[in-house]
């Protein structure tokens, strides 16, 4: 069974050939703004769900969470864009720093 970043793996090598007649810093920089468009669209379906959209559109938190996932797709894809050999260690590393203070709270709890 393919572990997440075995499947980001092999998305961002279909990506990659699909853009290989970019220069590599703008398919970096390219797959960045991917994630703030990702987050866009959740961020619209979330005013959606609420009823603040002007295009009448309905949208459910199943959906909320499907671009969600989007923006975490197209995040992983970016880290493995800027660094293919690195990106699993440094995702690792910065989820450990920055979820210390959840795992300091949970052992006291």
């Amino acid at each position: 069974m393919d572990t997440l970043w075995d499947n980001i793996e092999k998305l961002s090598a279909v990506c990659r050939a699909a853009g290989a007649h970019l220069p590599d810093e703008e398919l970096k920089a390219l797959q960045v703004g991917k994630v703030a468009e990702e987050a866009g669209e959740a961020m619209h379906a979330l005013h959606g769900l609420k009823g603040l959209t002007t295009c009448g559109d309905d949208h459910t938190w199943s959906q909320v969470q499907n671009d969600l996932v989007g923006a975490v797709i197209a995040a992983l894809l970016a880290m493995d864009y800027i660094d293919p050999t690195g990106a699993r260690a440094t995702f690792d590393e910065i989820l450990h720093r920055r979820t210390r203070r959840g795992r300091e709270a949970a052992a006291t709890a």
